[in-house]
């Protein structure tokens, strides 16, 4: 393979597939594309106007490279500067949307970022609000026209001949080795890391997927794109679909992709499967709506869907049967997503395997994956081939890196796609990549010899099933600052939200009780009393406000008896033995999430 740098992928379109729709998106009511030579003469001349800003990549390291940040929901322009900052030698710092304040802060701090770019006013006035703390913070560039704001576009108008063609030289000069972006991820003790991924480790990363997930006769196709580009699953998709010649449409926002998937008519779209949940929910309560022949209609061919196994020949029976469940039931489900999706790709988190089923016997074709961003990030996926393809697994190792797991199934991979390393955290780095090895902290088994399946996750860091890593500790610790809680677990793993197991400090609680007029009688009447409830929900709601939105307890269980080492709850050191309490209290938090 040669390997090339990520901006490459605009002349590469240019020169095999020249699009009239490389990049659209909504404007006024109205899709608004960019051609592909439109793309390149923006990042070109952003690029441009970026050295006239003094932003270089000066000696192309991660020390040296000036850093430019986005806070930004999907749009072109998030292409534009990415491709701009790429151009330059700079290392672009992506970030969340919903990324509170004091996280921005840290990041931009570390990073030294010299200018960041943002989408929307509540965005421009959040760094507005810590631009002071920022020493490093040169200006705010803006997507929208915002008054007081300075417009993205006014870096363009500072473009001259002399700058233009110092870009040529400079993106000529550019080694594959250099970092092309720093994308921080949340640490098992809260504190945000750096994850340093080279042009090198995202292009082989892209190659590799496309080899292993191939697309055929695709520049006539459409994507729909509505994951964070600020996550390395969607930017890698991204550039696929660049190099596979599909248009890129981006949705409006999160309410409108059902209205923006029936008016774009995707080949395809990646999702998580929190995402997937809603559409299925929604789908159950379409038919919930429904009453005598057609209600027993739809709720047989969901039934038939959760039966579906590509690798189980079923008979013939179910195979008439599911023909006409497509005919009666699952072609509206298709119409409602476009009517022309071929694949959804899914990761993030795990995919109830029910989901996968049901959606597959609609001919709803959904492929499971599974990668870090520390690994650029696939390292597996399902394939299009039936013999490749297994429900409840994360698919096959993806061509071109090698997988082991380790003897407590610790799943390890190596391979050019590995990053190179955590930014400013050289210790950390030694800690998770040795002999080449990325030990990425997940737990699997083979499935069949052949596919990957997660199990477990080795340190307590988890992920929703929206795809978004959750850090418990300094949650607990932060509720935990209320003397009225004396213990708290707080769950989540692949659930849609995080929640809690709370126990009160009784010490306290009887006396506010006390206080407050109210009969102090056991503790499992006091933990059910409505206005302890309401006083705990006042609690958890202003812990929420120090919290990111993917982090905030949204419910929680009161329960009536501390944890303690007698019965197995915590170690001599005084630690909780979460799997102990989960397992313990599995109706309570089953009842959580009903």
């Amino acid at each position: 393979m040669t390997i090339k740098r990520l901006f490459d992928a605009v002349d590469y379109q240019i020169e095999n597939f020249s699009k009239q729709d490389m990049l659209v998106s909504k404007v006024d009511g109205k899709w608004k594309p960019y051609s592909t030579k439109e793309v390149k003469d923006i990042a070109d001349c952003l690029s441009a106007g970026l050295l006239e800003l003094g932003i270089s990549g000066n000696d192309f390291t991660p020390e040296g490279s000036n850093k430019v940040a986005i806070i930004s929901n999907n749009c072109p322009e998030w292409i534009f500067v990415d491709l701009a900052v790429q151009q330059t030698g700079a290392i672009l710092v992506p970030l969340y949307p919903t990324t509170i304040p004091s996280e921005i802060e840290f990041i931009l701090n570390e990073t030294e970022v010299k200018f960041i770019f943002v989408d929307t006013a509540d965005q421009y006035e959040k760094i507005k609000s810590i631009q002071a703390n920022i020493p490093s913070l040169k200006g705010i560039y803006t997507f929208d026209h915002i008054d007081g704001a300075e417009h993205w576009s006014k870096i363009i108008n500072l473009v001259n001949k002399s700058s233009l063609e110092r870009i040529e030289v400079i993106k000529s000069s550019i080694p594959v080795s250099h970092v092309a972006t720093i994308i921080y991820t949340s640490g098992t003790t809260g504190q945000p890391k750096g994850v340093m991924l080279t042009h090198a480790n995202i292009y082989t990363n892209i190659m590799y997927s496309k080899e292993s997930f191939p697309f055929n006769n695709a520049s006539d196709k459409k994507a729909l794109s509505f994951l964070p580009l600020n996550h390395i699953f969607e930017k890698v998709v991204t550039y696929i679909y660049f190099y596979s010649g599909i248009s890129v449409y981006y949705a409006e926002n999160l309410d409108t992709i059902g209205i923006n998937l029936r008016e774009v008519k995707p080949f395809i779209f990646t999702t998580v499967p929190r995402l997937l949940e809603k559409v299925y929910e929604r789908i159950l309560a379409t038919g919930n709506r429904l009453s005598g022949i057609k209600r027993s209609i739809f709720f047989w061919a969901v039934a038939l869907g959760k039966r579906f196994d590509n690798k189980d020949n079923k008979g013939w029976l179910y195979k008439v049967q599911l023909v006409i469940a497509n005919k009666l039931v699952f072609n509206k489900w298709r119409k409602a997503l476009g009517g022309n999706i071929k694949y959804v790709v899914t990761g993030g988190a795990a995919c109830p395997e029910k989901i996968l089923r049901i959606f597959c016997a609609a001919n709803i074709s959904v492929y499971e994956g599974y990668g870090p961003t520390e690994n650029s990030p696939v390292i597996s996926v399902n394939r299009i081939a039936k013999n490749d393809y297994k429900f409840g697994t994360v698919g096959l190792p993806i061509n071109g890196i090698k997988v082991k797991l380790q003897e407590d199934g610790e799943i390890c991979v190596k391979g050019p796609t590995v990053m190179k390393g955590y930014y400013k955290q050289p210790g950390l780095t030694t800690e998770v990549i040795i002999d080449g090895w990325l030990y990425t902290g997940d737990i699997g088994v083979w499935i069949d010899d052949r596919f990957l399946k997660i199990t477990d996750r080795k340190k307590e860091l988890f992920k929703t099933s929206g795809g978004k890593y959750v850090a418990p500790q300094p949650i607990e610790s932060k509720c935990k600052e209320n003397p009225f809680i004396e213990q708290i677990i707080v769950l989540g793993p692949e659930r849609k939200f995080v929640s809690a197991l709370i126990v009160p400090c009784f010490e306290i609680l009887k006396g506010w009780m006390e206080y407050k007029g109210m009969a102090f009688t056991n503790n499992t009447d006091i933990v059910n009393h409505p206005e302890v409830v309401e006083k705990y929900q006042s609690i958890i709601d202003k812990s929420n406000q120090q919290l990111n939105p993917v982090e905030q307890i949204k419910k929680f269980v009161l329960l009536p008896k501390e944890w303690n080492i007698e019965d197995g709850e915590m170690t001599p050191k005084l630690s909780l033995k979460r799997k102990t309490i989960m397992d313990k209290y599995n109706h309570e938090i089953e009842n959580i999430y009903l």
